[in-house]
């Protein structure tokens, strides 16, 4: 055994010591994320904060509220959807699962229910999809600047008018862009269509100029779908797939679907422009695991791992309130903007959302995921009540 007799050393090496504590501290707290599907940690509630029973209690609640619409899904869209003009779908349906859901806490799932690797029929969830090819096209440089207009990047004649002129990135990103034209067969005013005016009237009503009024349009979310596809210049689904899905290990069963007239040719190939969501069928196919992993992304601000997916910007700005719909981010981060989305949560949580409904929860003060799928819309908010009262 060595004897310090110099007190100088004994007092270097006792500052040194506490010095190792903190470098320890951080190595614990680094994120878990799950390794490539089927490797995920599952956890008991316990051990990450939570009350079992009281969650028990969440997981009944959502499977006691299952959505009453039709399990076929086609015949749904005739139910709803299928009122409107040029109602005929064009891309595929398929029917549904139970009532499904999964719970992530620190990363790690603590609860599931339903069939979770069960591959359905997303909806609007698809466009938070979309944006994010978007999202990498914008980090890469491809798309300079979101006020940008879209014109002057896609040369294919949507943006040729004098009103459609003045559209940018940023107006479709928002639903902002009151575009007016037809695509793919479906014209922008055959969208929901206000049931309170005459629909000629509506039809040839004046535009109201970009960025100055919102309107949820799936023929105009198609629209952006087919200008990323003009900047990348190759199918969306493989954009996807090679800078989000397999980064975060998502699993090889989701699909991403188009129209069966949405096929063009982009410098001599053949490839199809994919919908932005499942209006009129098609859109996203994919499980609740792999959409867990994706609200997992997001809650951790695009980053995976030691990989930043998407930007930090990009993240901040898909969370920026629109100006005239501050409940609304970029398509689809619906924002709790004054508590208004749901009242039981912080004000800075949020979700991507689709009919159904499909729901993918983020409660970044929590660390907490919640994916819930068929439940019905006015339940989102009592199963988030019900999870957040089982953390200690």
């Amino acid at each position: 055994m060595i004897a310090f007799r110099n007190s100088r050393v004994v007092a270097a090496l006792l500052l040194l010591w506490p010095a190792a504590a903190p470098a320890q501290s951080r190595q614990r707290a680094t994120p878990y994320f799950p390794g490539p599907h089927p490797q995920w940690e599952r956890r008991a509630p316990a051990t990450l904060g939570m009350d079992a029973r009281l969650l028990d209690s969440a997981i009944a609640f959502a499977r006691a509220s299952e959505s009453t619409e039709p399990r076929d899904l086609e015949q749904n869209h005739y139910l709803t959807l299928g009122r409107e003009p040029h109602s005929e779908p064009v891309g595929p349906f398929q029917p549904r699962g139970p009532a499904t859901g999964i719970i992530v806490r620190n990363g790690y799932i603590v609860a599931e229910w339903g069939e979770p690797a069960r591959v359905d029929m997303t909806f609007s969830v698809t466009k938070s999809f979309l944006s994010s090819t978007v999202g990498v096209a914008y980090d890469r440089g491809m798309i300079h600047d979101l006020s940008d207009k879209v014109r002057d990047d896609v040369l294919s004649g949507e943006f040729d008018s004098e009103h459609n002129r003045l559209i940018t990135w940023d107006h479709l990103l928002r639903q902002t862009s009151d575009w007016e034209g037809t695509l793919w067969g479906k014209p922008d005013w055959a969208d929901r269509p206000p049931a309170n005016q005459p629909l000629q009237e509506y039809i040839a009503r004046t535009r109201n100029a970009p960025g100055a009024s919102y309107k949820y349009n799936d023929v105009r979310v198609n629209l952006l779908a087919y200008a990323a596809l003009q900047v990348w210049r190759r199918p969306l689904p493989q954009v996807l797939r090679e800078y989000v899905m397999d980064p975060i290990g998502a699993s090889n069963t989701w699909r991403w679907n188009g129209y069966e007239n949405s096929w063009v040719t982009l410098d001599g190939e053949r490839m199809q422009s994919v919908s932005g969501g499942g209006h009129w069928g098609g859109g996203m196919f994919i499980s609740a695991l792999d959409q867990a992993r994706f609200g997992l992304l997001t809650l951790r601000r695009g980053k995976w791992k030691d990989r930043q997916l998407l930007s930090e910007k990009w993240v901040s700005l898909a969370l920026t309130p629109t100006p005239v719909e501050p409940g609304y981010g970029f398509m689809n981060w619906f924002l709790n903007t004054e508590r208004r989305l749901l009242p039981s949560a912080p004000a800075n949580s949020f979700c991507h959302r689709g009919a159904g409904a499909n729901v993918v929860c983020v409660f970044p003060d929590q660390d907490l995921v919640i994916v819930a799928r068929w439940i019905r819309n006015d339940a989102v908010d009592g199963l988030v009540q019900r999870v957040l009262a089982s953390l200690h």
